[in-house]
């Protein structure tokens, strides 16, 4: 079993930069690909980004390439996702997840975290 906690969510402003954590325990988290979804209200659960055990590979949606960046540090088994240049339309619930492959299909993932809010205003 897994458990993952983020943190880091907030408000901010357009332009603006952020950084989520997301922290496993249970089970060594390099065994796993862990990603980032985010849901806003009213819209599906969306693919953000995804990164190999290893953090050599990583993956992102197309609405964010380029201004955020995943990554994690095995030794703490916590994820992370640095999001810049906020926009008013990045506001949701960010999830992080974890699996046995990166895939932008949220069903695939195994474990999920409880959410963490960011709100971007104009």
């Amino acid at each position: 079993q897994v458990q993952l906690v983020e943190s880091g969510g907030g408000l901010v402003q357009a332009g603006g930069s952020l950084r989520l954590s997301c922290a496993a325990s249970g089970r060594t988290a390099s065994s796993y690909v862990m990603g980032w979804f985010r849901q806003a209200p009213g819209k599906e659960r969306e693919f953000v980004a995804g990164i190999s055990g290893t953090g050599g590979s990583t993956n992102y949606g197309a609405s964010v390439k380029g201004r955020f960046t995943i990554s994690r540090d095995n030794a703490k088994n916590t994820a992370y996702l640095q999001m810049n240049s906020l926009k008013p339309e990045d506001t949701a619930v960010y999830y992080c997840a974890i699996g046995y492959l990166v895939t932008a299909t949220a069903t695939r993932w195994n474990y999920w975290g409880q959410g963490t809010q960011v709100t971007v205003s104009s």
